[in-house]
């Protein structure tokens, strides 16, 4: 058995394509159904967000699996698999394991280092275990990716710095005020720049939002969506009094605040300072307003700078997030490789420790006249010396980390010791068949 990823995401498909394949919450059930009536799946999750559309799969034939996940895509959202199949990636095994590593840890989202990915995956992961979809290796794997999502996390700053304008305005307010509580905003122009912006601040902790707009109606209308106030737009000077950050974007092709009216209103504040960001194009505050003492200015480009320069600071934090999940990726792929191991060491064992018995048994009967005490030195002896027999090849197939050294050396002992018959159930099999007998 082995694990398979097929899916898409921003990289490979565009937004037409994606959304085409996106999975509804409110029908996921269904669809986790008939991944699980796949024949060649064994276990299975669906991953599907704005970004990405993925099934995580633990195949029992691989090539099948992700033909048939395919064909599962085109068949459940009724596109053609000509459509679309070009868009679509598959990983295989360690390939497949490291994947949703990185998928978990943000490394391989739209913006590197987001937190929302990983609370997507666990939303995705609880409602495929709700299901009764997933199994041991889902279970494991997930549970891993959770945990290395949080040595990245911990480990490197690759979520510490904003990349995006709306993040940055309100780091550097945060920067500016030290805190936002008990601040006020006020929004020149009711568009969706402003809306987004005054959404990060107001999630940053602002106590209250003003709006102003042309329209007076469309000011109210969004006002409403802060539980804020609305302001008449030949008022604007007089709100700079009593707010302390203000952002602007009108297209207004003059600028609506000027250097003489903010220093009148900086001195009347008795130099309280007032963040701007202007966010215009042309710019809605004059750039010398800028030059005033306890007066911030940023402009779109401004904030796009530190932008950029926070994403290089990401990219450089993500070089080390690789490291976390390769180290992680071998540990998980070890474990995986265990569950075809245990059960041959487990029969290997089994087959020795027949053979000690029947031994024991002629020796004893030949020799009627042995004490107890005799006896037990015997029974420690050739326990010993089968440890030390076994204990060789064992270690070699717990170490082997190549994966196809450890099948030829499984093979071998499996022909020679002709353990194809004395092997247990597997402990997927085990896992399996408890889940059965419980449900």
């Amino acid at each position: 058995m082995e694990l398979v990823v097929v899916g898409l995401n921003h990289n490979t498909a565009p937004i037409e394509i994606r959304e085409c394949l996106a999975f509804p919450e409110n029908k996921m059930e269904e669809a986790l159904s008939r991944v699980h009536a796949i024949p060649s799946v064994r276990e299975s999750m669906i991953v599907s967000t704005c970004n990405r559309v993925e099934v995580y799969a633990a195949a029992r034939q691989t090539e099948n699996a992700i033909l048939d996940i395919k064909h599962f895509l085109s068949q459940y959202h009724g596109l053609p698999l000509k459509e679309f199949e070009k868009n679509l990636y598959s990983h295989i095994g360690e390939e497949a394991v490291k994947h949703i590593f990185r998928v978990a840890s943000s490394l391989d989202s739209m913006v590197v280092g987001e937190p929302q990915i990983l609370g997507q995956m666990k939303s995705a992961y609880q409602m495929a275990t709700e299901s009764k979809v997933s199994g041991l290796v889902i279970h494991r794997l997930l549970h891993r990716a959770f945990h290395v999502a949080k040595r990245v996390r911990t480990e490197t700053k690759i979520g510490n710095s904003a990349v995006s304008v709306s993040s940055v305005a309100v780091e550097l307010a945060q920067k500016i005020f030290g805190t936002l509580e008990k601040k006020t905003v006020l929004l020149i122009g009711a568009g969706e720049m402003c809306e987004l912006a005054a959404r990060h601040l107001v999630t940053g902790g602002v106590g209250k939002v003003l709006v102003t707009n042309r329209t007076y109606e469309r000011a109210v209308a969004l006002a409403q969506e802060f539980n804020g106030e609305a302001l008449p737009f030949d008022e604007i000077i007089q709100g700079l009094k009593k707010v302390d950050i203000v952002i602007s974007a009108t297209d207004s092709r003059q600028p609506l605040i000027g250097h003489d009216q903010v220093a009148k209103v900086i001195k009347e504040r008795k130099q309280k300072p007032i963040f701007f960001i202007d966010i215009a194009d042309p710019r809605d505050i004059e750039p010398r307003v800028g030059d005033i003492e306890n007066v911030y200015l940023y402009n779109i480009d401004d904030l796009k700078k530190v932008a950029d320069e926070n994403i290089q600071d990401r990219e450089k934090e993500a070089q080390k997030a690789e490291t976390v999940v390769e180290e992680e990726v071998v540990k998980f792929t070890n474990w995986y490789r265990s569950l075809e191991v245990t059960p041959t060491i487990t029969a290997l064992r089994m087959r020795f420790e027949e053979i000690r018995k029947k031994e024991l048994e002629k020796t004893f009967s030949l020799h009627p006249n042995l004490s107890e005490k005799e006896k037990r030195s015997l029974e420690a002896l050739t326990q010993a010396i089968i440890n030390k027999i076994l204990h060789p090849p064992m270690t070699l197939l717990k170490q082997t980390n190549e994966e196809a050294m450890a099948d030829l050396y499984l093979d071998a002992l499996r022909t020679l010791f002709d353990l194809s018959e004395k092997a247990e159930e597997t402990p997927l099999e085990k896992f399996e068949e408890s889940k059965e007998n419980s449900a």
